[in-house]
């Protein structure tokens, strides 16, 4: 079992940054990969950027250049750092973790960005 808890999110002004993090029940090192995901209002929940254990990271292309995934082993927490944001950046965002072949879900944190 791996427990996920997502904190950071919040209303941004459009070319503002948030940071999220999502914080989980055990060591990192052990979470073969573990990514952000999103769902605006509507719409089909959609990927958003991943990482792996090594540290190998993955972007869709609509966030690429803007945000940034980041781990800490130490605090068994990852990171998404959102610049440059924009009003369809808004969603709930979930972040998840893939470990023996299961995906778990946190429970998401809501980002709103105003124009």
């Amino acid at each position: 079992q791996v427990q996920l808890v997502e904190s950071g999110g919040g209303l941004v002004q459009a070319g503002g940054s948030l940071r999220l993090s999502c914080a989980a029940s055990l060591s990192i090192s052990s979470i073969a990969s573990m990514g952000w995901y999103r769902q605006a209002p509507g719409k089909q929940r959609e990927f958003v950027a991943s990482i792996t254990r090594t540290g190998s990271t993955n972007y869709a292309d609509s966030v690429k250049g803007r945000f940034t995934i980041s781990s800490d082993n130490a605090k068994n927490t990852m990171y998404l750092q959102m610049n440059s944001m924009k009003p369809v950046d808004t969603a709930v965002y979930y972040c998840s973790a893939v470990r023996n072949y299961y995906t778990y879900w946190g429970q998401g944190t809501q980002v709103t960005v105003s124009s």
